[in-house]
């Protein structure tokens, strides 16, 4: 009898022996079973562990259903979070527990920086393969999610917050476009009073993101923009024309030309948006302004300021005469022709 239980004992020691070296043959080798080799497998909220299993199985993520199975069982402390997952290897087992049990889920990353245009959005979002442009455009055409603040909005333009997203391959543009106008709105609110309806210079809340808008486009240096608006604000005090360049750049985008540099035939282009034909603001927001340019436009320096033209160091050159503007333009000349050559610049700003 004693030897029969040894025997028994000696099986069952082999037989889970044999159980281990199975189990971890299973769960340690990486598995080459998908194809194509990088595929996207989604977890449903809700699924339980076996359950996880059967669809990793099959999509050919593992080799063993029911090892991994075990594997999730005896971490049963670690949830298994749900979500899209990319696979663009072979794994082994464990490797895809703690993928899934750490949430590393696929996303897109989407970096919008300040000053892009809904176009430029588009594009992006596009050749990350997320959202086709025209769809994008239309969803930024929804005004319905800022009409409370700018009820005769002609699109999103503006509203479209620049900062850096992470969006699943299941995020419809419609999410994306208010995910961004969600951030703008919490910029805002953060930036001004509440229940703030008069602006410097008498402006509009549209008109204000407007003017941040040129802000934006016309100096990448954050300390500068408070003074630009500065400029801006006198210049509509006095009923001079703003002539600004991006203005232009995006009155031709919008019929689909981009231009680098503004060119003066580019000054004829016949739109609302070209403030060199047509005095004041532009119909609305020519870019997406990010929080310095927002808070330049509520916070303009008091300057006499009423011309300003680009220097060779990123900023500007600032003149309260035409006299004193013609000289810095002619400067700037001066310094382009000792680079080397470029394009003569716009002379903006020089008519009232």
């Amino acid at each position: 009898m004693m030897r029969r239980l040894g025997l028994l004992a000696l099986l069952a020691i082999a037989a889970l022996g044999a159980g281990a070296g199975w189990l971890e043959s299973q769960l340690s080798r990486p598995y080459r079973g998908h194809r194509p080799e990088k595929i996207f497998v989604d977890i449903p909220h809700g699924t339980s562990r076996w359950g996880i299993a059967g669809i990793l199985r099959k999509n050919d993520v593992i080799r063993n259903r029911v090892a991994f199975a075990l594997f999730s069982d005896w971490h049963f402390r670690r949830q298994l979070q749900a979500g899209e997952y990319e696979v663009d290897h072979p794994m082994n087992s464990r490797e895809v527990f703690w993928k899934i049990a750490r949430g590393q889920i696929f996303v897109h990353v989407v970096t919008v920086p300040e000053g892009w245009t809904m176009y430029d959005i588009a594009a992006e979002v596009d050749r990350q393969g997320i959202c086709p442009r025209e769809e994008f455009l239309a969803a930024a055409h929804d005004t319905s999610l800022i009409s409370d603040l700018s009820p005769h909005a002609m699109s999103l333009e503006g509203f479209l917050f620049p900062s850096t997203y992470e969006f699943t391959r299941h995020t419809t543009c419609e999410q994306m476009v208010k995910r961004m106008v969600q951030n703008f709105r919490a910029v805002w609110e953060a930036l001004s009073e509440p229940a703030q309806t008069t602006y410097p210079g008498g402006l509009t809340f549209a008109q204000v993101v407007t003017l941040a808008s040129l802000v934006e486009r016309e100096t990448p240096n954050p300390e500068e923009r408070p003074l630009v608006a500065g400029v801006f604000y006198n210049r509509l005090d006095r009923g001079y024309p703003l002539q600004c360049d991006p203005t232009v750049q995006y009155a031709l985008k919008m019929e689909g030309r981009t231009v680098r540099d503004v060119r003066p035939e580019d000054l004829r282009v016949d739109s609302p948006y070209n403030t060199y034909r047509h005095r004041g603001l532009p119909p609305g927001p020519i870019a997406n302004p990010g929080e310095a340019s927002l808070r330049a436009a509520l916070a303009p320096t008091q300057t006499d300021y009423l011309y300003f033209v680009a220097n060779d160091q990123g900023g500007h050159f600032f003149a309260r005469t035409l006299a004193e503007h013609d000289r810095n333009v002619q400067r700037l000349r001066h310094l382009l022709s000792t680079d080397t050559p470029t394009p003569d610049p716009v002379s903006r700003k020089e008519n009232h």
